[in-house]
């Protein structure tokens, strides 16, 4: 499988972790050094308004809440096209630009929307890509999110 391929690969595997609920996969897509920060909204682009909300990972604390996420929602639609993947030339760093429209509905019935463009950073470590980071998504002019 080409580098790509295995990129292309560990961002399908986390969708199907979504689609599926399934904490334990979706747990092997991260690195032990991830971080994810996330913008307020969809039009946060300045980073100077963003939030870290969970910290580096931490395999109990991430599993746990996501797990609450799961267990008080329900996958409406999750829909996920890769838009780009880049690959360094040494073959040990990529990213991967998502575009993600996953709508939740609380046991209320109250809808939680993740829409916008994000950017998975990967390494390749021990011989298999890890997301290290995760921009929140953000909206754009030019984003073929519609």
């Amino acid at each position: 499988m080409s580098s790509r391929q295995e990129v292309e690969e560990i961002v399908n595997r986390e969708t199907r972790a979504w689609d599926t609920q399934d904490v334990n996969l979706l747990i092997t897509v991260f690195h032990p050094d991830m971080v994810w920060p996330w913008p307020p909204h969809a039009h946060a682009h300045d980073p100077m308004e963003w939030a870290m909300v969970w910290g580096r990972f931490d395999r109990e604390r991430w599993s746990r809440g996501w797990q609450e996420l799961f267990d008080s929602h329900t996958l409406v639609h999750n829909v996920r096209p890769i838009r780009r993947v880049e690959i360094s030339k040494e073959g040990d760093g990529a990213f991967a630009v998502v575009d993600v429209d996953t709508l939740w509905r609380s046991r209320e019935g109250k809808d939680f929307h993740w829409k916008g463009r994000a950017c998975k950073v990967y390494c390749k470590t021990n011989g298999e890509w890890k997301m290290t980071m995760h921009t929140g998504l953000l909206e754009y002019v030019d984003s073929a999110m519609e």
